[in-house]
């Protein structure tokens, strides 16, 4: 049995499950993974890839590479869905409110995540990695959105 002091927090634990989730990306340039939690329990998860039934870019080859399209511009040039988008999507279709809940992402939102993230009453963001999409940042920050760039050392919350 792990001694009390051996527990992750629960920062660590749900990064820890969204690292895990992007792991099933299909993404040829970056494997992101979003997870969105309330009261310590996880509602829905998502990873970036082709909507369901549609060839995954792993198959079939990345237009946005093709294109030479950089980092943060032009989203609307890629088969996938964004990892944040997903885990929105899925707890809306199995019915599942995520108003005043928190997203744990291992990149910053995009500002087209980051609308849906305002609109669906996410109230916090626990990201690793940043994004380079400036307007994002700026969009979170004026809804009022906590915004916590993800140090593998957070404490707390072992109970």
């Amino acid at each position: 049995m792990a001694l009390e002091g051996d527990r992750p927090s629960w920062e660590n634990y749900f990064m820890d499950i969204t690292t895990l989730v992007a792991k099933r990306s299909t993404c040829t340039r970056r494997a992101v993974g979003a997870i969105i939690v309330k009261d310590k329990r996880v509602l829905s998860t998502g990873y970036n890839g082709a909507p369901s039934g549609i060839e995954h870019c792993i198959d079939i080859g990345c237009l946005r590479e093709k294109l030479n399209v950089p980092s943060g511009e032009r989203h609307e040039l890629c088969r996938g869905i964004h990892a944040e988008q997903n885990a929105i999507i899925q707890a809306a279709h199995y019915g599942v409110s995520i108003n005043d809940a928190i997203l744990f992402c291992t990149n910053l939102p995009c500002s087209i995540c980051a609308k849906m993230i305002i609109n669906a009453g996410i109230k916090k963001i626990y990201y690793k990695e940043g994004y380079a999409d400036q307007m994002s940042e700026e969009m979170l920050k004026d809804a009022d959105i906590g915004l916590i760039h993800f140090d593998k050392n957070i404490e707390g919350g072992n109970s």
